[in-house]
């Protein structure tokens, strides 16, 4: 059963982790380089949030939005 539990480490640790050890490895010679991967994820959760907000206000200007006090049982 140990065995199971060794090869999960390995698999995270030798195959999935290893991109960012070369991240880490790269950091010490060049910071853009090593964040790239930073801002990739930045602009990607910003065009998510514009596309959310774009989204919210296309029902609030439709009127499709619940505001009633009782639109939740809990409430």
């Amino acid at each position: 059963m140990t065995s199971f539990f060794y090869w999960i480490e390995d698999l995270f640790v030798n195959v999935l982790f290893a991109p960012f050890d070369f991240f880490r490895f790269l950091e010490l010679d060049n910071w853009w380089g090593a964040s790239t991967i930073n801002w990739i994820f930045m602009v990607v959760c910003f065009l998510a949030f514009l596309y959310w907000m774009k989204q919210l206000n296309l029902f609030h200007t439709n009127g499709e939005e619940d505001k009633s006090i009782t639109s939740h049982s809990y409430l």
